[in-house]
């Protein structure tokens, strides 16, 4: 007679925070950890791409951002994060598509991490967690990676509030000091959530 043995809950993650928070390095730990690390921001290129779902209407609904029958993303983000309205239409536009894909990639992925730098609402048993840094560190982090300050500037004001943040997750980890710290944080959020039924989907 065959054993079958009951299978390990699958992790799933929602990484989230703002620029310059240390969202990304918090994901490079999770990786090494052994979990599949996707960008919310990658499925968001490719709800854009002329064969994505979202190509049709953001092309049609901001025609300067079309060049070469395809949408720039540059042209689109100067033009939407200097007016909170275009970005709440736009997001309206893309953010169904890429939770779907999400969703989907959860149905076919083990141990998943996603990165996303704003609030999604995904479907299914998520933890929520927050990459936390105050804003005069992600300003600065920001600018040393080549960013111009005044273009970061407005995304921090564009992305939701710490408070927001806050409310919305379920577990904090602040990355105001070295990267070991954060590191030491991931590991013990990762091996502690293996060790309970909190978050994880059976």
């Amino acid at each position: 007679m065959v054993e079958m043995k009951h299978a390990e809950p699958r992790i799933r993650i929602l990484l989230c925070g703002g620029i310059g928070s240390g969202k990304s390095v918090a994901g490079r730990r999770f990786q090494q950890l052994g979990a599949t690390v996707i960008e919310a921001d990658r499925i968001g290129h490719a709800v854009l791409h002329p064969d994505g779902e979202a190509f049709a209407a953001v092309s049609e609904r901001w025609p300067a951002a079309v060049v070469g029958n395809r949408i720039d993303r540059g042209l689109l983000a100067d033009i939407v994060f200097a007016d909170p309205e275009q970005l709440t239409e736009l997001e309206a536009l893309t953010h169904r598509p890429i939770i779907r894909r999400i969703s989907e990639l959860a149905l076919i992925t083990d141990d998943l991490v996603v990165e996303i730098p704003l609030i999604l609402d995904v479907p299914g048993n998520w933890i929520r967690v927050l990459i936390d840094a105050d804003e005069d560190i992600r300003l600065r982090r920001a600018v040393e990676r080549g960013a111009a300050e005044t273009d970061v500037k407005n995304r921090i004001s564009s992305q939701p509030s710490r408070d927001e943040w806050l409310s919305w997750c379920d577990v904090s980890v602040k990355n105001n000091g070295p990267i070991e710290d954060l590191y030491e944080q991931i590991d013990a959020l990762w091996h502690g959530r293996r060790t309970t039924d909190y978050g994880l989907r059976p």
